[in-house]
């Protein structure tokens, strides 16, 4: 009796150490979509919403909707455990915070922090939960996004009064969407089109068939972003025929004026249409897109061509040649009065007739603006006429860029009729990329990173570099030189490095 009396007494006092150490259940919460951009920091938010600890808990985060044998992090017994860790995340994958104010696995927040995200960690992400009482899971997704480049426009004219419109971007991740719009609502492409990468990213291509007096607009993007967009105005007045020019031809003109709502610069051709191979139906596109928008050569590509170019000194009065420095005179009483016209002109040397060439011109000094007015291109000129009075254009042998003095952000082509667009700031030095036996001519801002225009011609016979320092400007113009041995390397000298850029 007395020994079943003391046993029943201390029955209570040992109770509490048979009972399990969490007895309280609990539920998994998450935040879901994620979206990010490719190469940057991704969290995926992952809490127990009763906000108690999960330090003694086991967290197993996974890739796909059901649970895998190799885990993307293993939490138990108060560590992590690495060796069934999932190759490809190995040093990328740690816990992080929901928010700033969290305080990590003491209050319940098991979310997962992966770095330097890649295109292939989009999915779906489960995070699991399990403790001796209760155990719950949630998923999360993952949207790895990679913003691509401004659209490229393009035109070609049909023979009914229309322009079959065609816009290029390349660089997304996932698939963006594509809208055309006019002035006054949306309007429907007859095709979008998609195209993927070695490297996973999409490029998108679509076309349009408009009157030839219209204006369009191209936005590429995602949902919930601001789109890259690009607007094209075309006008229907064509140039009057006269002639193919001894150096090249266009095929006919449109007045292509871009007004750019997001950071585009304005990808241009020409055609005439003497010589030229117009499109007849929409199964033409392909041929337009595949020859018309082309990517333009990136700036450190390009720069591998680069050619020291002397200035031809003529003994012209109108002009000051000092090394490869150029400026106006100064004469305050010249024949051609305040318009920059071919009398302030001269050519570069050596001249091409094939291959690719590059260099570079200064436009501003360290105590000074950059210039406001100029002409930097190519022409097939041995002598540069001195004629005031010579429209130089690219039927009289002329392709250049030129800055609009009045027009602090714009700059404009010397095509017939003449293509103005905007920049973000006057250039400093501009680049000329003179792909001779693909007919393609580029300039770009070396300061900037961008390509500001490429125009697209035939030509035949040789060109030369062309140097216009313009009036009024206390800058003088400067063919910049590289040293031969950098030539001979084809590398770029440190500090201008310069990114890939197709029309930003």
């Amino acid at each position: 009796m007395d020994n079943a009396v003391i046993a029943v007494w201390f029955l209570p006092l040992f109770w509490p150490s048979c009972a399990a150490p969490v007895s309280e259940t609990f539920t998994v919460s998450v935040r879901s979509p994620v979206s990010v951009q490719r190469g940057h920091v991704a969290t995926l938010p992952c809490w127990l919403t009763s906000s108690q600890s999960a330090e003694d808990m086991e967290v197993r985060w996974y890739q796909g909707g059901a649970q895998k044998e190799t885990s993307i992090l293993l939490y138990k017994g108060n560590g992590v455990d690495y060796t069934s860790q999932k190759a490809s995340y190995a040093g990328r994958i740690s816990f992080g915070l929901k928010e700033g104010t969290s305080g990590g696995l003491k209050t319940g927040d098991i979310s997962l922090k992966l770095q330097n995200v890649t295109n292939e960690d989009t999915g779906k992400y489960t995070c699991f939960v399990s403790s001796l009482a209760d155990y719950d899971s949630a998923s999360v997704s993952l949207i790895v996004r990679e913003t691509g480049r401004p659209p490229l426009l393009s035109a070609t004219m049909k023979d009914d009064d229309k322009v079959n419109v065609s816009c290029e971007s390349e660089g997304w991740h996932p698939k963006p969407e594509l809208r055309w719009s006019d002035r006054r609502e949306a309007l429907t492409s007859a095709d979008v089109s998609f195209s993927k990468t070695s490297d996973g990213l999409y490029t998108v291509r679509s076309w349009l068939l408009v009157p030839s007096s219209s204006e369009v607009s191209c936005a590429v993007g995602f949902a919930s972003e601001v789109p890259k967009e690009i607007k094209m105005q075309l006008k229907n007045s064509l140039p009057e025929e006269s002639g193919s020019s001894s150096a090249g031809w266009v095929a006919f003109g449109i007045l292509l004026a871009a007004v750019l709502a997001a950071s585009g610069a304005l990808y241009f051709l020409y055609f005439r249409r003497k010589g030229a191979q117009l499109m007849n139906s929409p199964d033409d596109i392909e041929p337009l897109l595949s020859k018309a928008t082309w990517s333009p050569a990136a700036l450190s590509e390009a720069s591998e061509h680069y050619v020291n170019v002397q200035l031809v000194d003529t003994g012209n009065q109108w002009i000051k040649i000092r090394g490869s420095k150029l400026r106006d005179s100064g004469d305050a009483n010249p024949p051609d009065g305040d318009r920059v016209t071919s009398l302030t002109a001269v050519r570069g040397s050596p001249g091409f007739t094939s291959g690719q060439h590059y260099w570079e011109v200064s436009l501003a000094r360290s105590y000074s603006d950059p210039k406001k007015s100029w002409w930097i291109g190519v022409t097939d000129k041995q002598q540069i006429p001195d004629d005031k009075s010579l429209s130089p254009t690219i039927n009289n042998g002329f392709w250049f860029l030129s800055s609009c003095p009045n027009q602090e952000r714009t700059v404009q082509v010397n095509t017939d009729p003449e293509v103005y667009f905007p920049l973000e700031s006057r250039p400093k030095t501009v680049g000329v990329y003179l792909d001779y036996d693909n007919g393609k001519l580029s300039f770009y801002n070396v300061e900037g990173k961008s390509l500001i225009g490429s125009l697209a011609a035939k030509f035949t016979g040789e060109l030369f570099p062309l140097f216009n320092p313009g009036k009024g400007d206390q800058s003088p113009m400067v063919v910049l030189q590289r040293p031969e041995e950098v030539q001979s390397n084809n590398a770029i000298p440190e500090g201008q490095i310069l990114n890939a850029v197709s029309i930003r």
